[in-house]
């Protein structure tokens, strides 16, 4: 059946939707050998959603490194803590390889921040920012472009938390995971959009 979305939405309409959140195994990845162990699991994945977290920087001319790699399947997200765990040469693989295809937004910017933790060419990439700009959608944001899609909401509460703190709070750890499980989730419905046909407001009719 085919559906009528909107090519934008404002942030207003936004908060008085429903949160989603996802609802699978987390699993916090501190050490070099727990995240070998990590990427072996993901490499036998058909494709895997992508997001990073970096520590806020609250004064003028201080910046951190990437301190949260998140790479979530369907019901299953590691958390890979780089600040303990570091750039291993199976993350450096596991980028460089066609497979899993890695799903993501902005994810030039996200790689951008990973190369000063190692070196490697990205290979086998979806940009969600590029896909949904080539389908009409006026939205860009991982926050709009899901509740367009599915007129629920993500939480972005925790986005300026420390992310080097000892211990990850739940909340953390939910937002974290939430983010890069939602890529997975656009990805599959833009696929299935473009299967069985949509038609996008105007920006008229979006208001």
């Amino acid at each position: 059946m085919m559906r009528t979305l909107k090519s934008n939405i404002d942030k207003s309409e936004i908060a008085g939707m429903e949160v989603s959140a996802f609802g699978g195994r987390i699993i916090v990845v501190q050490s070099a050998t727990e995240a070998e162990k990590a990427v072996a699991y993901l490499n036998g994945q058909p494709y895997v959603g992508i997001d990073t977290e970096t520590r806020p920087s609250f004064r003028r001319g201080q910046s951190f490194g990437v301190s949260l790699l998140q790479i979530s399947t369907t019901d299953t997200c590691f958390l890979f803590r780089l600040n303990r765990t570091g750039f291993t040469e199976g993350m450096r693989r596991f980028f460089q390889s066609s497979s899993p295809l890695k799903i993501g937004l902005s994810l030039r910017d996200d790689f951008s921040r990973l190369h000063s933790a190692g070196d490697f060419e990205p290979r086998g990439y979806v940009e969600l920012q590029q896909c949904v700009a080539q389908m009409g959608f006026e939205a860009q944001s991982l926050q709009k472009i899901f509740a367009i899609l599915f007129e629920r909401r993500i939480s972005k509460s925790q986005r300026l938390s420390n992310w080097e703190a000892d211990v990850l709070t739940d909340s953390q750890k939910l937002y974290a995971a939430t983010d890069a499980w939602a890529c997975i989730l656009i990805f599959e419905e833009l696929k299935r959009l473009k299967k069985e046909g949509y038609e996008l407001l105007s920006p008229t009719q979006n208001c």
